[in-house]
């Protein structure tokens, strides 16, 4: 596929996907022609995932499923070479707080490393979700907390079933 700079990559391990995750990837699309959410299969900095890639998946399909330019892919190999597989110029991630600056950071310059026509970019998170993470959420939910506002309704009602004690 070739790269014309209308594609953009939304990468993430999404477990679960939250309400923060698709205001970024609603954002992207309003920017981008085409946008390929790139779920990863086996995430490195994660010990293991709560639920497997075509799980995450789905629940991705059903929340954007009225964004008609986007697609949602597992991912299992470098970001690089996801990108440029769906005729990706840039990388789109978003920004909570400087710890993920920093992460980024360095992500960014390995990736220039091994693709320096591919641009990442960064989207800051919108005030009412710079703290959310999928971390947090899993937290909350594993004591019974309320996550509905935090997560869409398919996510919520999978990780109350998944994680009650």
């Amino acid at each position: 596929m070739s790269s014309d700079g209308r594609t953009a990559v939304c990468p993430g391990s999404y477990d679960p996907v939250t309400n923060g995750h698709l205001d970024i990837i609603t954002r992207t699309s309003r920017v981008f022609e085409r946008v390929v959410v790139g779920v990863v299969n086996q995430p490195v900095r994660k010990q293991q995932t709560l639920f497997t890639a075509e799980e995450r998946k789905a629940f991705i399909d059903d929340a954007i499923a009225d964004l008609e330019n986007v697609e949602v892919k597992v991912m299992s190999n470098l970001l690089v070479e996801f990108a440029r597989e769906n005729g990706a110029k840039a990388i789109i991630k978003g920004l909570r707080a400087i710890s993920d600056f920093e992460y980024e950071f360095e992500m960014n310059q390995l990736n220039r490393k091994l693709a320096a026509d591919i641009e990442s970019m960064y989207i800051f998170a919108s005030a009412n979700y710079s703290f959310l993470s999928s971390t947090g959420v899993k937290e909350i939910a594993t004591f019974g907390g309320d996550i509905g506002d935090l997560v869409p309704a398919p996510v919520a009602k999978a990780l109350a079933e998944r994680l009650a004690r």
